[in-house]
């Protein structure tokens, strides 16, 4: 037979100090009461939400009135950020910020400045913003390659404008790829059910320990718990490129592409190391491609070197490196194997 485990009111010897049967809950301390995974949320939270902040920007569009066909019009957009220097630099999206004309910034303490772009690549959709203000609590960086499938997660920010909104899921899946708005493929992307939503861009991705290991990016809609965000190894090379010149420098050839295969008589007769290749559609006037010979029609298979099947790969090499330096690019035209030597330029 069950034994009462709580005895009545005439024999109060065996309850919990500070229990009484009908209260319905302890008055014992609520670090008591809370488990593991409710402290490690309740903690993060603490340690970063006084380092999120809220970013509102003002766009610039031109209208196309008949009244005045060239008037520029001012819209509204927001997102969130969070410090991560004493001296005032704020880590966010580059799609919360770029155009922007005016952005302030509203502090979790209430306190609201107006903030410089210091930087913005929408190559990898960060951004780089300051702000002049004292007694600023900057996050802890963590290290994204640390990181595991189906550990804790912690999101905060701003979404539809509720400051400090706390999510928590784990890890769904690491190295994801993702297409930035310039047509690049951003790498090493967080995969997280951590809930996300419209102005949570640019918030923080933090561990139970309150270390930020990525930035908010991006949800799949209309799924659920599908997000994304941008490992903080990706945002902290991106930042500090940011912070010194301003923008990040990468190389182009001119080219306009598309993905396709190869015939097999040609990857068997010349041993190629790729199946597919980018068949060029148009090449720029006065760019490296023109310069170097390149016709349209051509199939680009390698770069500098290096096997390059799609644009994709093509834009890996293309980086600041290749700037004003003659590399190889390797093409079929018809069913000649031809190698041209090409000197990127900058992007600009």
């Amino acid at each position: 037979m069950m034994q009462r485990v709580l005895q009545t009111s005439d024999d109060t010897s065996s309850e919990p100090e500070g229990a009484r049967i009908g209260e319905g809950v302890f008055s014992a301390r609520d670090d008591d009461l809370l488990d593991a995974y409710s402290r490690a949320v309740v903690g993060a939270a603490e340690r970063v939400s006084p380092s999120v902040v809220n970013i509102e920007v003002k766009l610039r569009r031109e209208s196309r009135a008949r009244t005045n066909p060239r008037r520029r019009q001012e819209r509204g957009g927001s997102g969130s950020g969070f410090v991560f220097t004493p001296d005032g630099f704020i880590l966010t999206n580059s799609h919360v910020v770029h155009n922007a004309v005016g952005v302030e910034v509203t502090l979790a303490d209430g306190r609201s400045y107006g903030a410089q772009i210091v930087g913005d690549d929408p190559h990898t959709d960060l951004a780089v913003i300051r702000i002049n203000a004292g007694d600023l609590v900057p996050v802890r960086l963590g290290d994204s390659q640390s990181i595991r499938t189906g550990q804790v997660v912690i999101a905060i920010g701003n979404p539809y404008g509720f400051q400090c909104t706390v999510t928590a899921g784990v890890v769904s899946a690491l190295g994801r790829s993702l297409r930035a708005n310039s047509g690049r493929l951003i790498d090493d992307i967080i995969q997280t059910d951590a809930a996300l939503n419209p102005g949570n861009s640019g918030g923080p991705l933090v561990t139970s320990r309150g270390e930020v290991i990525g930035v908010n990016t991006a949800v799949i809609l209309p799924a659920q718990g599908i997000c994304f965000a941008i490992a903080i190894n990706t945002a902290k090379f991106v930042a500090g490129r940011l912070i010194k010149d301003g923008r990040i420098r990468r190389s182009y050839i001119g080219v306009a592409g598309q993905n396709v295969p190869l015939p097999r008589r040609i990857v068997r007769y010349y041993n190629l190391e790729v199946e597919n290749g980018i068949l060029v559609v148009n090449i720029d006037d006065n760019s490296p491609a023109r310069a170097s010979g390149l016709q349209e029609g051509d199939i680009i298979i390698g770069f500098a070197g290096q096997p390059v099947a799609g644009i994709d790969e093509l834009h890996k090499l293309l980086t600041d490196e290749r700037v004003g330096q003659r590399s190889p690019l390797a093409v079929i035209r018809r069913t000649e194997r031809l190698t041209l030597n090409i000197v990127p330029q900058e992007v600009v």
